[in-house]
């Protein structure tokens, strides 16, 4: 899934505009203007449209836990993580939005596509472990369906 389309989602999810977008980019350490924003969040055939680099998502999604879950200064700051997996969007999005794995079942099931709790636990297993499998296209539009239920209600 690229990273305009998890982009456009997580905004009308957070009910942000691009400015607001902008700012919780700025919370991970990247200052972007509002105009670049709006490029990214535009669909394909839009004119003006930008594709959403992996350090900019990066961005977004670490200053995302930042706005939801406020700072934490007991800790160092994370590197950034690029390149920018759907695991990574998933893993990001359980930190941010404080999910427990019934949380995930339950959205994944509110999506109409539940997953058995050994499938859900490989996608955030650590690249190269035995058990680990790669988040495809459907199951991330889907978490990001149901989420998006979850949140707006």
């Amino acid at each position: 899934m690229n990273h305009n389309d998890v982009l456009r989602s997580l905004r009308y999810m957070l009910k942000v505009n691009d400015a607001q977008m902008a700012e919780i980019i700025g919370l991970s350490g990247l200052k972007i203007a509002a105009t670049e924003v709006a490029h990214y969040v535009k669909k394909e055939e839009e004119a003006g449209f930008v594709r959403c680099p992996d350090r900019v998502m990066a961005h977004f999604l670490d200053g995302l836990v930042i706005y939801r879950r406020g700072r934490d200064d007991s800790r160092p700051p994370q590197p950034i993580e690029v390149p920018v997996s759907n695991n990574t969007i998933l893993k990001k999005l359980r930190v941010a939005f404080e999910l427990k794995e019934e949380d995930l079942h339950t959205i994944l099931k509110a999506a109409d596509f539940p997953v058995s709790k050994p499938e859900l636990s490989a996608l955030f297993r650590k690249v190269g472990h035995e058990n680990y499998r790669p988040c495809g296209d459907q199951l991330l539009r889907n978490f990001l369906k149901g989420l998006a239920q979850r949140v707006r209600g």
